[in-house]
């Protein structure tokens, strides 16, 4: 796969809006099973969240990229569970301030 492909440049150049296509690129299947169990979301954006860090971004990137990600979800996937009903929810009736601090908190959550 080329660069123009990922949403991290060789460079550590972030390109955001690509996130939306980097999360359409997960296999059907996988992204069922992330999305199926809340322990499983978490871990996976862990993990994501964890390589992300490796290659220097910063906490204000990561809950850009993680506001890009729950937008796309609100936007495309139907709650599985009922923390991800809970979370849209929020997302929802949330304005983009608190949309950019859920967004923090769900980085802080998977953090720890």
């Amino acid at each position: 796969m080329s660069e123009h492909n990922h949403v991290v440049s060789k460079d550590g150049e972030v390109t955001m809006n690509r996130i939306n296509e980097a999360v359409e690129r997960i296999d059907p299947q996988q992204r069922e099973m992330i999305l199926n169990n809340f322990q499983e979301f978490k871990s996976y954006l862990s993990k994501r969240i964890e390589l992300a860090q490796k290659i220097g971004l910063n906490e204000e990137q990561l809950a850009v990229a993680t506001e890009k990600i729950a937008d796309y979800l609100a936007a495309h996937e139907e709650p599985r569970n009922s923390e991800e009903q809970l979370l849209l929810e929020l997302w929802k009736v949330g304005n983009k301030e608190e949309r950019h601090k859920l967004a923090h908190m769900l980085v802080k959550l998977v953090q720890d």
